[in-house]
């Protein structure tokens, strides 16, 4: 862990600040404020449906810019939405709340390639550690986030401004994080020089169909079941502080294994890990189903969020063996973009089926997802061995 991979792993912290206090109260703003209640996680699928028409300008903004310049861009727009969030909950207007996170998707596009650059910052052999150490990142917005949500929540007449105007303050402070970073230049490209593979060429692959199956649908999962937990606890009767608890733990889950998931995927590869991954989503589906007391909330949660780790992290490392040096920055915008459309697809029916069905259901709706996953991941490992381990 060098100095920049630190700071690198400190922006992905305050990064998940944002992105996890906005999946804590735009569901409940959007609840409020929605003319109906199928339309509740709107802002939250606002958020995702930004991150995947932002990935495209996100990769062009990387090539013209660097990672530092592109980041920074990414900052601004997260600085700006979030004021604009601010404005909409205050003046209760839900198409301008929408808008709002829409635009915010910049920087959640944005963020999602911390976890590729730290691949940047490290030395070859180290490629996997350095991706999940970064990703442990998230802790810090595990514990702050929910409970930053919780402190300001009511630290204004209407509920939730402060929220928004809390992560206007977290953007600033990622500025100069990120600013501090010294990230190695871009190789120049000489005249003649190889673009690359074309793109349908490099996501033909078998190695980055599968990757991406698995970090779209893992992250799909994940979000379908986190985006609908403050809304079910809600209809439970649960209080927002329990809510903040149950997804502190869940954010923790998500992240606190990035200290040891990278030295797994060294020792026994990249596919056994993910397919753990899976079969933790699984076990998180049997305890959601059995009971929505508190304890059954917050296990539940803490698992998925322990399968996320070890699904997502296998494959983003799964993935770095797709691409070539000159492909990268399209390869990883097409993998986010799949990222983001199944959020997208996730975010909108976890409100709907929440509401409309209930807890019970929604977790139901998640196997076809994690079966097909799970199948995925058995092809891979026989069609080439070798070159997953």
């Amino acid at each position: 862990m060098n100095r920049r991979l630190l700071l690198l792993t400190l922006a992905q912290g305050l990064f998940l600040i944002n992105n996890i206090t906005f999946i804590a109260i735009n569901g409940l703003v959007g609840l409020q404020l929605a003319p109906f209640g199928w339309m509740a996680t709107l802002p939250v699928m606002g958020y995702v449906v930004g991150g995947a028409i932002a990935a495209p300008l996100v990769a062009r903004a990387q090539a013209r810019l660097g990672r530092k310049g592109s980041f920074q861009v990414g900052l601004a727009v997260a600085l700006g939405s979030a004021l604009l969030a601010a404005f909409a909950a205050w003046t209760r207007q839900f198409p301008l709340l929408v808008a709002a996170t829409v635009i915010a998707g910049y920087y959640n596009a944005n963020g999602q390639l911390y976890r590729f650059a730290a691949a940047e910052l490290a030395r070859p052999g180290w490629r996997e550690k350095a991706v999940s150490l970064v990703l442990a990142g998230g802790l810090i917005g595990a514990i702050v986030g929910p409970n930053l949500a919780n402190w300001t929540r009511a630290l204004l007449p209407v509920p939730f401004v402060g929220a928004y105007l809390s992560l206007a303050a977290v953007a600033v402070l990622a500025m100069a994080v990120v600013g501090a970073i010294d990230f190695p230049p871009a190789p120049p490209k000489a005249a003649g020089a190889p673009a690359g593979r074309p793109l349908g060429e490099i996501m033909r692959q078998p190695v980055f169909v599968v990757a991406a199956l698995g970090a779209a649908l893992g992250y799909g999962v994940m979000n379908l079941l986190m985006a609908a937990t403050p809304l079910a606890m809600q209809g439970c009767g649960f209080d927002f502080r329990d809510t903040a608890l149950v997804l502190e733990w869940h954010v923790i889950g998500m992240f606190a294994p990035g200290f040891f998931t990278g030295h797994l995927i060294k020792r026994v590869g990249a596919l056994p890990v993910m397919g753990a991954g899976v079969a933790l989503k699984l076990v998180c589906v049997a305890i959601a189903l059995s009971g929505v007391d508190l304890h059954q909330f917050l296990i539940a949660l803490l698992v998925l969020g322990v399968g996320w780790n070890f699904l997502f992290t296998g494959s983003t490392t799964l993935a770095l063996q797709a691409w070539r040096p000159e492909e990268k920055d399209r390869a990883q915008a097409a993998i986010n973009f799949c990222v983001f459309a199944t959020m997208a697809f996730t975010s909108f029916a976890s409100g709907a089926l929440v509401t409309t069905q209930g807890w019970a259901w929604l977790n139901l709706g998640s196997l076809p997802a994690l079966v097909g996953v799970g199948v995925a991941l058995a092809w891979l490992g026989m069609r080439r061995p070798r070159a997953v381990s």
